[in-house]
Order: structure tokens, then sequence, then C-alpha cells
């Protein structure tokens, strides 16, 4: 198998995960999450849920390669 389909499986498969967490476990709303509201328009940067799972995803990244 080559190097980049190994790669689109496994960025697929991360994107699966965080959304599946994001949709079922409340992720996608922490406090710190920005929302804003303005008339038939909503913009929402959700800041604190990129910092969480960034620290996750780079804590089980850190353990998978010292293992390796």
């Amino acid at each position: 198998m080559s190097g980049l389909a190994k790669l689109l499986m496994i960025a697929g498969a991360v994107l699966f995960i965080a959304g599946f967490l994001m949709k079922f476990t409340g992720l996608g709303r922490l406090p710190g999450d920005i929302v804003v509201k303005k008339g038939n328009a909503t913009f929402y940067f959700p800041i604190v849920t990129s910092i969480v799972l960034s620290i996750l995803l780079s804590a089980v990244f850190y353990f998978i390669n010292r293992f390796r």
C-alpha cells in the first residue's frame, strides 16, 4: 500500500473519531467555545474544543511513537 493511501486512511479515521466524539459526548460545546448568533446567521468557533483535541491527539501520538 502506498504511503499516501495509508496517510489518507489514518486521517479519515481520526476525523471520523473526532466527529463521533463531538456529536455524542458534547465535546463540541465546551465553555469557552465562541458562538455568535445574529439574525439568520450563526458563527461557531470551537477554540477550547480544538485545544482539548490537540492535547489529546498529541498525547496519543506521543505514546504510539514512544512504544514503536
